[in-house]
């Protein structure tokens, strides 16, 4: 019998536990998680959340989710189109959220953020629609850092006491609770009037003379003032409403540099026009301006990096960022989500996670970044928790979906992750991609199911669902500044599947048709699984090369895998096609003689549907399975 590599050395890596998500007792870093999740890497370094059951995160843009008006009138106001509240997140609410197999809740946009409506009698300033995006305003340009929007709140006067209770709520609905922080960029008005006394804002102590300074927490343009950028496309603000404040004029001076790394005075309007970045002391010309990390801190957990930076003068914006966390923490937030953290410095993570580890070792820390090559750094260095697995598990899994690429790519993506797979965070929707259902993507929900299946099962690492895909939201209408196939993220709005499965107040899905009724059935059973199975901790092996070369009707548009811990034994295969599949699943002997199976007949059971039945022949020592998918259909067999 031919010896095939490529299944051998996943097995192996999976033994060795370099590659293996391994089993995880229910302690939080146990040393033979560690062993298994990262060769190498010190006890105290693995996810926050290793526990029984792998991490599922349900994230609801906050203004969105209990918002029932129905009007949704581009560039609608508050009056019109209505708000979502913190108060719309009821113990029902949130036990349904529970019930459907999330363990952690983020509450996308609930700090403070640029925004148009006259909120003055509460002390705050009113924003320049001219340097903001919408009119409900993006949640990534932070206007207060200690505060939440006070959209959100029934009486803003009592925002941060309805945040808290909110927190409390979802504590007792067993849900953990992630909030973001925007490290890289602030609001172009930012101005704080919650910060506890003897806290300074950004910029506040700034030489605004010079480009540069390892204290400042901008950078400047000296000698010249900001311009508003040219519109594009007939874009005004507003959607051209009357304002005072739209006149395209805002001052600053002088002029900061943009959020997205712009340095010119005048930014374009493609440009993130609306914030300014901050500086952690990387200089222009991109040297640094701090003390460096030694390498083989990657291999020590985040006390010794919390000791090494106890003595370490680093810059101002650091310090801000570490008291901006503490102060979140004792409101009894479990964890940060950090926005375009691969634009800020590995060091600052180290010297930041490492502070909130110590107060909180159990937080849960995710890292927005797009640069593969980069990931073992901030997992090793950067004590991140997890990072996206955007570029390489999500584009490979949406490439097969739109009939653009293979499932041989997939597995390639695992291949190559395989020694950091427990630290990437799995999702097909989020509020930066494209609804599945929606016409630009997929074009149904239904289309969608293998595709999150593979994603929730194929790692130990935290898979992530966006509000509404389980009910196959289609994100049709142009909102304003936010436009179809995605839910909008800067404008008053409603999410009309989600309005459906409220129920004016019920949160029961009383008015869902039945195909979202059966899709988010799917959903539950789906995630439920995922979070306690012990077998998806445990090991992985590619059956897909395999049976590309030994199973006929094993095509490009089916993808499988085994997971197992233990005497627990599972086969994953999904069919991506729109059109039913026959084929004969085959077993390599490397796996089985891992699996300790002789030649006979074994039983297998569908963990997701109790009616699938299959039947395992292993024959001199090689196993097959007779299936048919129908169209967009996965099985997770168990081997009795």
């Amino acid at each position: 019998m031919k010896k095939h590599y490529w299944l051998s050395a996943a097995i192996a890596l999976a033994a060795s536990g370099l590659g293996a998500c391994g089993p995880q007792p229910d302690t939080h870093t146990p040393a033979d998680v560690t062993a298994t999740a990262d060769k190498g890497a010190a006890a105290g370094q693995q996810p926050a959340a290793a526990s029984a059951q792998k991490p599922v995160i349900y994230q609801v843009m906050t203004r969105l989710f209990g918002n029932t008006n129905p009007t949704n009138k581009p560039w609608g106001t508050v009056e019109e189109n209505g708000v979502g509240k913190f108060s719309d997140f009821t113990p029902q609410a949130l036990a349904q959220i529970r019930a459907l197999g999330a363990t952690y809740i983020w509450y996308t946009g609930a700090l403070h953020h640029a925004l148009v409506r006259d909120y003055t009698k509460y002390g705050i300033d009113n924003d320049d629609p001219d340097v903001v995006k919408g009119r409900a305003g993006s949640p990534y340009a932070i206007k207060d850092y200690y505060s939440v929007d006070p959209d959100l709140a029934d009486d803003p006067a009592k925002r941060q006491q309805e945040f808290r209770a909110l927190i409390e709520r979802s504590h007792a609905a067993g849900l953990k609770v992630i909030m973001d922080i925007v490290p890289n960029h602030v609001a172009r008005g930012y101005h704080s009037v919650a910060k506890p006394e003897g806290v300074r804002d950004f910029g506040a102590d700034d030489d605004t003379s010079v480009t540069y300074a390892r204290n400042n927490n901008f950078y400047y343009v000296p000698g010249q003032d900001f311009k508003v950028p040219v519109a594009e496309d007939g874009y005004q603000p507003l959607g051209g409403e009357a304002n005072p404040l739209v006149d395209g004029k805002f001052a600053e001076s002088p002029a900061k540099w943009t959020g997205n790394g712009s340095r010119a005075a005048q930014p374009v309007a493609s440009d993130w026009y609306e914030t300014v970045k901050l500086n952690f002391g990387v200089r222009p010309d991109g040297s640094e301006d701090f003390p460096k990390l030694p390498a083989d801190y990657a291999h020590k957990d985040y006390r010794a990096h919390a000791a090494f930076w106890a003595d370490k003068d680093v810059p101002d914006t650091w310090k801000k960022f570490r008291d901006i966390t503490q102060y979140w923490l004792g409101f009894g937030v479990d964890g940060f989500r950090y926005d375009m953290a691969g634009m800020v410095p590995v060091e600052f993570w180290s010297y930041l996670n490492s502070s909130i580890k110590m107060q909180k070792p159990d937080a849960v820390l995710i890292a927005e970044i797009y640069t593969p090559e980069r990931y073992r750094d901030y997992i090793h260095l950067g004590k991140m928790d997890y990072l996206y697995d955007k570029v390489g598990t999500y584009d490979a899994i949406r490439a097969v979906m739109e009939g653009k690429g293979s499932t041989d790519r997939i597995a390639e993506v695992q291949a190559d992750l395989q020694d950091i797979a427990p630290h990437l965070l799995h999702f097909m929707e989020n509020h930066d991609e494209q609804r599945i259902a929606s016409r630009e993507f997929a074009g149904s929900g239904a289309a969608g199911k293998p595709a999150m299946l593979v994603s929730a099962t194929i790692a130990a690492s935290p898979t992530l669902v966006y509000f509404g895909q389980e009910l196959g939201e289609k994100a049709e209408g142009d909102a304003g500044f936010g436009k179809a196939s995605r839910t909008t993220i800067f404008d008053y709005w409603s999410v009309p599947s989600v309005r459906r499965w409220i129920d004016n107040g019920k949160y029961d899905g009383g008015q869902l048709s039945d195909s979202e009724k059966q899709l988010r059935s799917f959903y539950r059973k789906l995630l439920n699984f995922a979070a306690s199975d012990k077998a998806l901790r445990g090991h992985y092996a590619d059956l897909h090369q395999y049976n590309r070369q030994h199973s006929p009707g094993y095509d490009e548009q089916l993808f499988a895998f085994a997971r197992w811990s233990g005497g627990e034994k599972l086969l994953v295969v999904a069919n991506f096609a729109d059109k039913a599949k026959q084929l004969t699943l085959r077993v390599p002997a490397e796996l089985l003689q891992q699996w300790q199976l002789q030649d006979g007949r074994y039983e297998l059971s569908g963990q997701l549907d109790s009616t699938v039945k299959a039947e395992m022949l292993v024959k001199d020592g090689e196993g097959e399975i007779a299936l048919q998918l129908p169209p967009f259909a996965s099985r997770i067999l168990r081997v009795q």
